[in-house]
């Protein structure tokens, strides 16, 4: 598109993110998706995390820029939340902090547009932060929500806000959870934050915050596809407004290399792929906790010797804690690093999309965020399952059991131990060249041709987004 059509033709989409990474490169990669459809999509965060993202993307402009045949620029307001202070790292302070904060700046900010002739047709935004729907229904606009878990943890919180199903509680901690429509789950198999000695009782009261809201959504938008989560995806489209639109980092051919340009990484991504490159074909793991998740150093090396013993090439993403976490950084013994030599590579952040399609890695040890199990599935990649707590536990058992893509290495925090230096050398071994690695691998190529098919001109997912696009562009 030439840059000659004014901000001001094209129909306004305002997507608001929770500052999580995991949230942030979902939204930002539903964002390039409208605005190559001819939308001018602005997208917003925090400040303080803002600055993070223009560090790491120079592409990132506060003006709007041309994209595919729309226009795509960034906002970001300021929250007025000292990170510095004693309780800066405070999750709970912060959201409840950033929703008080959202409310003031989020209509100022809507107004701003209209007033400069460019006005809002729909806001979106993303779990943690469901009063954006209240903002919208202030100021009566349509809103949207883009929910970044799969579609059955979505089903897990809908009935459990409800009470729809037995779910464990502090007189029966370890029921089995029957789902509609989803496997039967044990008591460590759902999203952890449901379950009564969940730390995370905050977390749960911000996602179960989204369902109270839920009426107020005219769209929920989902980050998986029809094929991926066929029977919970029709069960709750008799429910809610739902459209499957994933996996977002897919892109359509015809939108060329668009698909690569603005990322939402809050660190800069090392170069990984000359190393992966001089590697043999299937000899590499990788390995990547994402960006929340802090092992503990007795476990982190355990894992690294277990990866030594194995004998395989490993490329490990070690990033440093984020500005919401009061954690060291994790540093492994110097004497595996001379041991490992060039057989490792460890780096603070990657492209992982990249490393997942690139053909000397053979398998993923991953928390299993939705994200990570979205993308390994849409790359053909197999995985070692190490989930922790949230809906990672969910995801894993979805991973082993019914997508197929994966063996387990752990079962999540609740199991409380230290998984030791064996039994990751063992599952390694099995997952690289065991019994099952070709079933694994054939499985995952299956998920692979059926994501690209859901996003190409005519299938599922592509449909769904056009139905939303169209919709935006009807208001």
């Amino acid at each position: 598109m030439g840059s000659k059509v004014s901000e001001g033709a094209l129909v306004h989409a305002f997507l608001v993110s929770f500052p999580g990474q995991g949230h942030v490169k979902p939204l930002i990669r539903l964002a390039k998706r409208l605005a190559s459809k001819g939308l001018l999509v602005t997208f917003s965060a925090p400040e303080s995390f803002g600055a993070e993202m223009k560090g790491a993307n120079p592409k990132i402009s506060c003006e709007p820029t041309p994209y595919g045949s729309g226009m795509m620029r960034f906002d970001f307001f300021e929250d007025e939340w000292d990170h510095s202070k004693p309780d800066g790292n405070d999750l709970e302070l912060y959201l409840q902090h950033l929703e008080l904060m959202g409310k003031k700046i989020l209509p100022k900010m809507i107004k701003k547009y209209a007033e400069q002739g460019s006005p809002v047709s729909c806001l979106i935004n993303n779990p943690f932060i469901p009063w954006v729907c209240d903002v919208a229904e202030s100021l009566g606009i349509p809103s949207a929500m883009l929910w970044v878990q799969s579609a059955a943890s979505f089903s897990a919180y809908y009935h459990h806000s409800h009470s729809l199903v037995p779910f464990p509680s502090e007189s029966q901690p370890e029921i089995d959870v029957q789902v509609p429509c989803m496997p039967l789950l044990k008591y460590d198999e759902v999203p952890s934050f449901l379950h009564p000695s969940s730390p995370y009782t905050f977390l749960k009261t911000a996602i179960l915050g989204q369902f109270k809201n839920i009426s107020k959504l005219t769209f929920i938008l989902m980050e998986t596809f029809q094929e991926l989560e066929q029977d919970v995806v029709n069960y709750l489209s008799k429910k809610f407004p739902i459209k499957t639109v994933g996996p977002l980092f897919k892109y359509p051919k015809e939108l060329g290399p668009t698909s690569s340009d603005v990322q939402g990484d809050f660190m800069k991504v090392e170069n990984c792929i000359d190393w992966l490159d001089a590697k043999s074909p299937s000899s590499v793991v990788y390995i990547s906790f994402g960006s929340v998740v802090i092992l503990k150093k007795e476990q982190a090396e355990e894992i690294a010797y277990g990866l030594l013993n194995s004998g395989v090439n490993f490329l490990w993403v070690i990033r440093p804690p984020t500005k919401l976490q009061n954690f060291d950084s994790l540093l492994l013994p110097s004497e595996f690093l001379e041991k490992a030599g060039d057989r490792a590579k460890i780096v603070q952040w990657c492209p992982q999309e990249q490393v997942l399609s690139h053909p000397s890695v053979a398998c993923f040890v991953t928390h299993c965020g939705w994200n990570s199990t979205l993308e390994a599935l849409s790359s053909g990649m197999p995985v070692l399952a190490f989930p922790q707590w949230g809906d990672q536990v969910t995801d894993a058992k979805y991973i082993v059991d019914v997508f197929k893509i994966g063996l387990g290495l752990c079962r999540g925090e609740s199991e409380n131990r230290i998984i030791p230096r064996e039994e990751v050398e063992k599952r390694v071994r099995e997952a690289m060249n065991g019994p099952k690695t070709a079933e694994l691998k054939e499985n995952a190529l299956k998920w692979k041709k059926k994501a690209e098919e859901a996003v190409a001109a005519g299938g599922s997912s592509e449909r769904n987004l056009q139905t939303f696009v169209d919709y935006v562009r009807s208001v």
